[in-house]
């Protein structure tokens, strides 16, 4: 098994001990998240907290894949960390990334950040509407997102988990973490609406941030606010058509697991 390590320079003088942290990975006992495909840890690496992030080892054709023609997730978010910062977008530092193969096949990878201390994500908005600021993050949120629409930046995956928020005494900071499925690029009125489209299924939600992106951008707020729902109420259609499907396909699996956990007396 061959390993590829990268390490920033701001972090050279600890190489040793992040490969090590690594290394150690399954030693590491604080998960962060609810760790359903992809594993993040918490480590204290010469007295700083770092998150460890352990991507599922890919399916076969994926491994032929990663190896040979696409940049692996853990190297993709990486290189798309330091991409963000050079725009001043905040995210977590990025540390290191290591990947493990064989001469044939892409297998494990390993991503390392600094840890960000936050006080909410976005999901937390979508669940307690009674928030004392809610308002006033969700405004301060949808500023955040036409900042990175107008510094040509596509986040793939902005969805209510992907944001961290802090708050600040005068406002507040916002954090893109799951970095890896991004595009770079100018970006069309649609598109920049529809990535709105993962956020929230609330309309008042939508409302105020049409509002918002209505002042940032010039564009007309009732036009902004039609597209957004839009795309909403179709990526809703998407998603949930999607697992049907997977129910459907898959409905094998969790007959075969229920059987494995069955007492055998019953």
């Amino acid at each position: 098994m061959s390993e590829k390590f990268i390490i920033s320079s701001a972090y050279s003088s600890r190489k040793a001990a992040v490969k090590a942290a690594i290394i150690e990975f399954n030693e590491h006992t604080e998960i962060l998240g609810a760790a359903e495909r992809n594993v993040i840890k918490i480590a204290d690496i010469k007295g700083e907290k770092q998150t460890i992030k352990s991507f599922k080892t890919p399916n076969i054709l994926n491994q032929i894949i990663y190896k040979f023609f696409r940049k692996s997730k853990a190297q993709r978010s990486y290189e798309y960390a330091q991409k963000l910062l050079t725009l001043g977008i905040n995210t977590p530092f990025p540390v290191a990334y290591q990947l493990n193969s064989t001469p044939l096949l892409f297998k494990k990878s390993y991503y390392v950040s600094k840890l960000i201390d936050y006080d909410l994500t976005y999901r937390e908005l979508t669940k307690d509407l009674e928030i004392v600021d809610h308002e006033a993050i969700l405004r301060a949120f949808t500023r955040f997102t036409y900042s990175l629409h107008k510094n040509n930046v596509n986040f793939l995956d902005h969805s209510p988990g992907n944001t961290l928020i802090v708050r600040e005494k005068g406002g507040y900071e916002f954090y893109l973490v799951d970095l890896n499925r991004m595009e770079f690029g100018a970006m069309d009125f649609e598109t920049r609406i529809k990535n709105f489209s993962k956020l929230t299924i609330h309309k008042d939600m939508i409302k105020i941030m049409s509002n918002e992106y209505a002042k940032c951008s010039g564009e007309n707020e009732h036009k902004i606010f039609e597209l957004m729902w839009f795309f909403t109420v179709q990526f809703q259609n998407k998603f949930y058509r999607k697992n049907r499907i997977k129910k459907r396909l898959f409905f094998w699996k969790k007959k075969y697991k229920s059987r494995l956990t069955k007492s055998p007396i019953e």
